[in-house]
């Protein structure tokens, strides 16, 4: 066994059995009235895994849900990119990310691997990292750093921090590079000791969008993936609800699509379609799944009625014992030996971090339409790519995270007047790098960047635009103090 393996082991002996829980958001929908209709129907989940809130917030839901472990599902650490120190705000997020593990008293940490910006575009969804040997390499370098970050900043009782878990990120219609998601991922657990979430919905997404449903039925595929697979690294699985984009084709035929196959991405407000708890139960028969330690339904943005009856649907199927590899019933956290921060055997060439960041603005700029240098490294089908560019990627600029004709109805109009079509925006926004300092947020993104627009655009309506801009910006900075001083109604959870 190697150095790294036994230092993930005694990492993954610290984390108490968990059970089956969710992966909520503290607002949408809100967590305390679903604690509460999971508790009338019956259907307690044993533990929380909650998404970034601002710091009241967290504390309020430690407080009121006493009795349940809580886990974090970060975001805005972009470990898959090379300059991911250099040319994002790294210290102030892994800080302010710190200050809610330890709110939380979390035991493990999930984040995508994958990105929302890289080599200075931003998009609002996540990209998967290119599936090369230097992308392994320079996101297990940055793991490590990670790790060991939050082993000094958010130190457990027993020494160490939580344990950073990396999620199989979802394929929205395309990915890219030259070797396999398994191999990927072997690539990187081999130079670090860090744990993975295995999201169900997103390996049927690898499956639909890689092209090996046309090759191979799903069983097959799924046997295949998971004896090439880190499989003992999986700590976590989450199943959330997959469904076809608003802004996709209605006629399937035009993508090679099917009734068995549609064109589904990640959607947490969606129902979670049958095929993904018969993969799940593929999954968990699997010898080599060792280090399970929790089962959770993603069900930020989804109606509360539906995620009681899917969570029941869930316990009664993958409850305690219902399954030989299935998570064991939450108990008392053992005592191990203490606990090292994970290191990197491979710290990453400067020359090698050079050429994966110019493969970096390659792959933004491919995905954006405007220049096809990596077509080459396309997995799955053209038609996929060019559904991302001509319908997803559209939608998401213009109507996702903020629909720009609601949030600057006056600029629009004189856009109208001026006969200046709002797609225009769409290659402004990518037309070039920029350098970012600070954290991510996609609302605010889109008024800035918006505003350039128009500046440039429209210089008559530069006065519009920015006093719509500054009341936005104040109408969400009040949001947000409002959603940090959550309150619970009614008596603590549990």
């Amino acid at each position: 066994m190697s150095v790294v393996e036994q230092a993930f082991r005694r990492r993954a002996a610290q984390i108490s059995p968990h059970g089956l829980g969710l992966s909520v958001d503290v607002y949408t929908p809100d967590l305390f009235e679903l604690v509460g209709a999971l508790e009338q129907a019956g259907a307690r989940a044993d533990y929380l895994e909650i998404f970034r809130a601002a710091p009241p917030a967290v504390d309020t839901v430690r407080q009121h849900c006493a009795s349940l472990p809580l886990e974090c599902h970060a975001e805005g650490l972009w470990l898959t990119q090379p300059d991911w120190q250099q040319a994002y705000p790294a210290e102030r997020e892994l800080s302010a990310l710190a200050l809610q593990l330890r709110a939380l008293g979390c035991q493990w940490m999930t984040h995508e691997c994958a990105a929302k910006q890289m080599a200075g575009y931003s998009f609002g969804t996540y990209l998967p990292p290119l599936f090369t040997a230097a992308g392994a390499e320079v996101t297990a370098n940055n793991v490590a750093l990670a790790q060991a970050r939050l082993d000094l900043e958010a130190c457990l009782p027993h020494g160490g921090g939580p344990l950073l878990l990396l999620e199989v990120p979802p394929w929205t219609y395309f990915g890219l590079g030259d070797r396999s998601v398994p191999d990927f991922f072997r690539a990187i657990t081999d130079r670090t000791a860090c744990g993975l979430v295995l999201d169900i919905g997103h390996l049927w997404t690898v499956y639909r969008y890689s092209g090996a449903w046309r090759r191979q039925p799903l069983v097959k595929f799924v046997a295949e993936f998971l004896d090439a697979f880190p499989l003992e690294r999986v700590v976590q699985i989450h199943v959330a609800g997959l469904a076809e984009h608003e802004a996709a084709v209605s006629a399937q035929g035009k993508a090679g699509g099917s009734d068995r196959f549609p064109l589904w991405i990640d959607a947490h407000g969606a129902p979670i379609p049958p095929v993904l708890f018969d993969m799940l139960e593929q999954v968990l028969a699997h010898p080599k799944l060792t280090q399970l330690k929790g089962l959770a339904l993603e069900v930020d943005t989804k109606p509360v009625s539906m995620i009681v009856q899917e969570f029941r649907q869930f316990r009664e199927r993958f409850g305690r014992g219902s399954h030989p590899n299935s998570c064991p019933s939450p108990g008392r956290q053992e005592q191990g030996a203490p606990v090292e921060a994970s290191s990197s055997s491979l710290p990453g060439r400067s020359e090698e971090a050079a050429a994966l960041r110019r493969q970096y603005e390659a792959y933004a700029q491919l995905a954006a339409g405007h220049n096809d240098d990596l077509m080459p490294m396309l997995v799955g089908e053209p038609s996929g790519l060019d559904r991302y560019r001509h319908e997803y990627l559209p939608h998401e600029i213009l109507h996702w995270g903020g629909e720009l004709t609601d949030m600057f109805p006056a600029t629009y109009r004189e856009l109208e007047r001026a006969d200046l079509a709002l797609e225009r925006f769409i290659p402004f926004w990518f037309r070039a790098p920029r350098s970012i300092d600070a954290p991510y947020d996609f609302f605010l993104l889109k008024i800035e960047r918006f505003i350039e627009f128009v500046r440039e655009a429209l210089p008559d309506s530069r006065d519009i635009v920015e006093r719509e801009a500054e009341s936005l910006r104040g109408g969400y900075e009040v949001a947000c103090d409002q959603m940090g001083t959550l309150t619970a109604h009614g008596e603590p959870v549990g």
